[in-house]
């Protein structure tokens, strides 16, 4: 018979907090959205238990996790939990909805609290995204900011959702703006699947009847893969074209990368990635330009020379929606110049 204490991984909604009992290690990697995690066993201790299980015998494992496990449970109930109510609702997790998962709900529902669990744990709720995002990704229509390089497209999709459009920013998801020199200073990229699941989790917000705007991409952003369903989708949809001037491309990079203005230890090395296409003397150039302060130039040598050549090659190529695509020119992209091309982003797209 079928234990009413587990609910599908689909049924998320409705609970007062989601705890994922699995180690700190296993939560970075990837959790529910909005999951808190309390875990069961620190990452030492698994591999302690998981080493006698190997070594020793699986009983002894058992009874050494038991014993961690009990003491890590009263920790959260003491540090987390003596404030909730009769009526506070749980919803548990561990990798496959087993013992770790199993043994904090049994000791919360003793204490008297309607705690579920995951029925097939983190390793069905992957499952599920995996799916839902083909069927989510398929229920959109798409409407793609396209534009070379510097026309400040992720700045455009962010205005058009202050605007009160829908958008997938799947660069600030993924913490990287798209190119060599995308990776933020400071800020990691989230693993592949912790990446997967959060445009599954932004997806699933989004309504269907409404069109979505998302930023062209290749299929990777910086070291991550955009999900097989969306890079599909997206390619498939129809491009909104933006055609700035030089002088405004060059002023918005300026003001959009001033961290690669302040530390060269940050960016030469990443000049130094493109000496394979653009060769040796050119990227010592370059290097000279960035030591001497000349930003200016350097960024119009680096989009004439390098940016804007690959986008001619790409462009047409990824993106086979309706032609012609309609542009939107653009002398400006200060935050005015910016609101403005959204707005008439807006007009064509609702019209």
């Amino acid at each position: 018979m079928k234990n009413n204490w587990l609910v599908p991984p689909s049924a998320l909604h409705g609970y007062d907090m989601i705890i994922d009992v699995r180690t700190p290690a296993e939560f970075a990697l990837d959790h529910i959205p909005g999951a808190v995690n309390f875990p069961v066993l620190s990452n030492e201790e698994r591999v302690v238990v998981g080493t006698t299980y190997k070594q020793v015998s699986p009983f002894e494992a058992k009874k050494m996790g038991a014993a961690m496990i009990s003491r890590n449970v009263a920790r959260h109930i003491e540090e987390q939990m003596l404030d909730k109510p009769k009526e506070w609702r749980p919803l548990i997790y561990c990798w496959r909805g087993g013992q770790r998962s199993g043994a904090m709900q049994v000791i919360l529902r003793q204490i008297g609290w309607t705690a579920d669990r995951i029925e097939g744990g983190y390793k069905a709720f992957r499952n599920h995204v995996m799916e839902d995002t083909r069927y989510l990704a398929e229920q959109f229509d798409f409407f793609i900011i396209c534009g070379a390089t510097g026309s400040a497209k992720t700045r455009i999709l962010q205005q058009v959702e202050a605007q009160g459009g829908q958008i997938l920013d799947l660069e600030t998801l993924a913490s990287h703006k798209g190119s060599v020199l995308g990776n933020l200073p400071g800020q990691p990229q989230p693993s592949q699947k912790g990446f997967e699941t959060l445009v599954w989790d932004r997806l699933d917000q989004l309504d269907p009847s409404r069109p979505v705007f998302v930023e062209a991409e290749s299929r990777k952003v910086g070291n991550l893969h955009i999900p097989e369903p969306v890079i599909e989708a997206m390619r498939a949809s129809p491009c909104l074209d933006v055609q700035a001037s030089m002088h405004a491309r060059v002023n918005f990079l300026l003001r959009d990368y001033p961290y690669a203005q302040q530390d060269n230890e940050w960016l030469l090395p990443r000049l130094a990635k493109l000496k394979e296409r653009q060769g040796t003397k050119v990227i010592e150039h370059w290097h000279e330009l960035a030591e001497h302060g000349q930003w200016p130039l350097l960024v119009e040598e680096l989009l004439t020379q390098h940016y804007d050549p690959l986008y001619r090659q790409s462009q047409g190529q990824n993106y086979t929606g309706v032609r012609p695509w309609p542009t939107f020119e653009a002398s400006d992209l200060s935050e005015a110049g910016i609101a403005d091309v959204a707005a008439r982003m807006l007009r064509a797209v609702e019209s």
